[in-house]
Parts: C-alpha cells; sequence; structure tokens
C-alpha cells in the first residue's frame, strides 16, 4: 500500500460501500473485495483475506468488522470508525423510517396484505440461507451431527443459544481443529496487555454507558433492551440468521415485545436495506419501544439497540486488529469456529422451520414428550403455501434477484387476499 489515502478519498469510497452493501455478507464482502483490492488497491489479497478470517473468528456482523478494520489499517482508529459508521449509518437510517411506517400504518388493509406475501417469501429467504451455509460448514459426518444437535437443543429442548454456542466452540475446539502450522505461520506481536487493555476499558465504556444512563433515570425498559441486546452482541456468530432463532425465541417468548409476525415482518424489511442484516435489531427496539411508551421511547429502543450491537464490533476490532495474524491462525480457534458454524446450521434450521410452522398454519401448539416440546399446528393456509412455493421457484430456482422475489411475493399477497 502506497501513501494512506486522504480522508476525502476515505468518505467517498466507504461511503459508495455503505450504499450499495445489498445482499448479505456474501455480497457485501465481495463487493469490498472488488473495491479495496482490486480498484483502490489499498490491502492485497493475502491481507485481505486473513482479516476476513479474523473477522469470522468475532461475535458480529464480520462484513461490518472487515470494513472497520481497512479503515483501521488505512488511517488508524479515526479511519475504523469512519468505515464502520459509513457501513452502516445508511441501512440503519432506512430501517428507522421503514419502522416508523410500519407502526404507523401496518394495520392497514393493503400493508397486512403485502406483509401476508412477505412473510411466506421470508421462510424461503431463510431456507436460501440455511442451504448456503450448510455448503460451507458441513464438512463431514462430525459437523453435521454437531448440527443435528444444535437444531434439536433449540428448536425440540428449547435451549438457550449462548449455551447452545458455547457447547459447540468447545466440542470444535477439541474435534475439530486443524493441525498446527509452524512457528512462521503465526509470527506477529505478541499479544500483551499493553494495547489490549486501553483499547477494552474504552470499549467497555461506551458500551456501558448508555446502560448506565438507563438505570440511573430509572426507565426499566431500556435497561433490559439494552442488556438483553448486549448479551445478542456477544453471541452473535454465524451470521444474522443464527442470531435470529435466539431473538426471536427471547423477543416473543420470554418478553413479549413482539409477535412471531412481527420478527418475520422486521426480517423482511431488512432484507430490502443496505448494510448488515443485524440491523433488523434497530426495528426490533423501535416496535418494542413503541408498544411500551410511544413514539419517544420506540426512538430510544432503537438508538439502544444500536448502540449495544455496534459499539463491540469497534471495540473487538480496535483491541485485537493488531495481532491479527497470531490470532486468525491458532488451530483451537479454528476448530471451536468450524463447531460454532456447523450448529449455526443447526439452529438456522430451527428459525426455518419456525416460520415456516408460523406461516402455514393459523395455530402452533405444543406436545410434550419427555424433555421434548414437539410442535403441535393445526389450521393450515394453502394461500400462504402457494405464495411460499412460488417465492421458493424464483429464488431456489430460478435464482432471482432477493428484491424482486420480495416485491412479487407482496404482490402476490394483496392478489390473492383482497382481490375478490
Amino acid at each position: 500500500m502506497d501513501a494512506a489515502p486522504s480522508w476525502d478519498r476515505l468518505w467517498r469510497v466507504f461511503g459508495r460501500i455503505g450504499l450499495l452493501s445489498f445482499g448479505g455478507p456474501a455480497a457485501q464482502i465481495a463487493l469490498m473485495h472488488r473495491v479495496l483490492v482490486d480498484e483502490e488497491k489499498w490491502l492485497d489479497e493475502e491481507e485481505y483475506l486473513l482479516a476476513l478470517s479474523f473477522c469470522m473468528l468475532l461475535p458480529g456482523p464480520e462484513a461490518m468488522q472487515l470494513a472497520t478494520y481497512a479503515g483501521w489499517r488505512l488511517r488508524g482508529v479515526a479511519g475504523g470508525l469512519l468505515a464502520g459508521l459509513l457501513f452502516v449509518v445508511p441501512g440503519a437510517v432506512v430501517i428507522l423510517g421503514l419502522a416508523a411506517a410500519y407502526v404507523a400504518w401496518g394495520q392497514v388493509p393493503l400493508v397486512t396484505a403485502l406483509f401476508y406475501g412477505v412473510k411466506a417469501s421470508v421462510v424461503v429467504i431463510v431456507i436460501e440461507a440455511l442451504l448456503r451455509v450448510g455448503r460451507r460448514a458441513l464438512k463431514g459426518t462430525a459437523h453435521r451431527l454437531l448440527a443435528l444437535a444444535a437444531f434439536t437443543g433449540i428448536f425440540l429442548v428449547n435451549l438457550p443459544f449462548p449455551l447452545i454456542v458455547l457447547l459447540a466452540a468447545f466440542v470444535g475446539a477439541a474435534a475439530l481443529s486443524p493441525p498446527a502450522p509452524d512457528a512462521a505461520a503465526t509470527a506477529g506481536p505478541a499479544a500483551g496487555a499493553g494495547h489490549i487493555l486501553p483499547a477494552v476499558a474504552v470499549g467497555g465504556g461506551l458500551w456501558a454507558a448508555p446502560l448506565l444512563l438507563a438505570w440511573m433515570a430509572g426507565q426499566p425498559f431500556l435497561l433490559e433492551t439494552g442488556l438483553f441486546f448486549s448479551k445478542l452482541a456477544i453471541v452473535t456468530f454465524g451470521g444474522a440468521y443464527a442470531v435470529l432463532a435466539y431473538m426471536t425465541q427471547e423477543v416473543v417468548q420470554s418478553f413479549g415485545w413482539l409477535t412471531t409476525a412481527q420478527m418475520m415482518d422486521a426480517l423482511g424489511l431488512a432484507e430490502t436495506t443496505p448494510g448488515p442484516l443485524i440491523l433488523v435489531t434497530e426495528f426490533v427496539g423501535f416496535v418494542a419501544g413503541h408498544g411500551r411508551a410511544g413514539w419517544g421511547m420506540a426512538v430510544l429502543g432503537a438508538l439502544m439497540t444500536l448502540w449495544v450491537t455496534f459499539v463491540p464490533c469497534f471495540l473487538w476490532i480496535f483491541a485485537f486488529a493488531p495481532y491479527i495474524r497470531r490470532i486468525s491462525r491458532r488451530p483451537r480457534l479454528q476448530g471451536a469456529l468450524a463447531g460454532i458454524s456447523a450448529a449455526v446450521v443447526g439452529v438456522i434450521g430451527s428459525l426455518a422451520m419456525w416460520f415456516a410452522l408460523h406461516v402455514l398454519f393459523a395455530h402452533v401448539g405444543t406436545m410434550p414428550l419427555g424433555p421434548l416440546a414437539l410442535p403441535l399446528p393445526s389450521g393450515p393456509d394453502a394461500t400462504a403455501l402457494l405464495i411460499m412455493a412460488v417465492a421458493g421457484w424464483m429464488l431456489l430456482i430460478r435464482h432471482m434477484n432477493l428484491f424482486a422475489v420480495l416485491g412479487l411475493s407482496a404482490l402476490l399477497g394483496v392478489g390473492l387476499t383482497m382481490i375478490p
């Protein structure tokens, strides 16, 4: 890399990346490779791939963290902040507007019919994510057994997602670690407290600041929201689809902030915006806040979820990026990541099953069978099944653009439910 790019150039390049970052992490990572490696030549191929491997080891959206790393590499902490914020802010602004419109007009018959179609296509979108992640993560029998165990644990036994992540990491570190590389492969500065501790202290303080303010102001909802989404930020391995299963379980069943239908609407809207899919948390915070105390609390809920979701992402990068070569090539860490990735396939499978049952049936109860809680659906919805089949054909067979699939499914929902 030559001399560091100017701030103006950094603004324009990462601003363009942020505005064009549609299509999920795979498309976002490909976009950044084309811009940062091929066009601008700010990073070489080896450093880009090493940074990507490092970001995949971290909790949180890897594409956003990769952008943050690139900005840090080019212009230090200020450059990392700029790049990361430009990746997140455009989508966050759009989600805020969509959430406000949803709260204001979501019960209008036309809007309800549009979202009826969107819900059916969301099931297919999650199935497509399941297939994509499964092809990458399930490399052998041990990986498949981990995926099956994770599916059973979260869908039939209701085990918490953080416990599944922890168990999968232990199993992966013990059974799936690659052979240790030679010493030269992990050469790099020894990780010392001289850099890490100040970064963790500053980042951790910023992370905790709004939680402390909510506690001091006597706002239990905001404190509860901040604590829950902080925990979510720590266990967000394997992408947003994995953590959505846990978030749905907690937000719908434990807290009662949203319904399953609203969670599916949130995912459908988040799929149409730029930036990381984990911005769906902002929608949840907004809708939950509005349901609790109106528009003011809705905005505060959205801001709280954004803060505790993304401040940790900056913290991981600024604390550990100097040791990227040493960290990303540790065999035990690679094994742990492989175990988590395999478990994530099962978790995404549970999300697909959960959404499908609630879209295709009017009621979903449970039937206990020993330690298992088997789903007991009733009242099948043939119209939803038809829309889901058409969406599946468009996305999985014809490989149509995601926006086209969502849009056509929404129109199909209107046509089949409102037109006599």
